[in-house]
């Protein structure tokens, strides 16, 4: 099993692209493959309680809807804690099953073979 790590710095910003961030995660999970989503810069708010809500790309499900598959089969939420910190996120203020991750963690996942992909 692979372990596929897909790197996402958008939120409100560009929907769209904070969505393929999931879509490319929940295929991978449905394909039988190791999953997590690492949120930098503004990426960081979309874990956070409400942040999803009424966000829809065109052409892709909701983004709240692709999250909450995500988490439930199993994928990884990672929010970087270097972005968290300056907007003053904390791990309260995170959906459940999403977490605040250093910098040592996302090294540690490539260093063990992690496929990396930035969208």
């Amino acid at each position: 099993m692979a372990h596929i790590l897909v790197y996402n710095a958008h939120g409100k910003d560009e929907v769209e692209r904070a969505s393929l961030a999931f879509v490319i995660g929940n295929t991978a999970l449905t394909a039988g493959q190791e999953a997590t989503v690492v949120l930098t810069t503004e990426g960081v708010w979309l874990p956070t309680q409400g942040y999803t809500e009424g966000l829809h790309a065109n052409g892709f499900a909701p983004l709240g809807e692709l999250v909450q598959k995500f988490l439930s089969s199993g994928g990884r939420l990672w929010a970087c804690g270097s972005c968290t910190k300056p907007r003053g996120i904390t791990q309260e203020h995170l959906i459940e099953g999403a977490q605040i991750v250093g910098a040592a963690t996302i090294v540690e996942a490539i260093v063990n073979g992690a496929q990396t992909l930035s969208v």
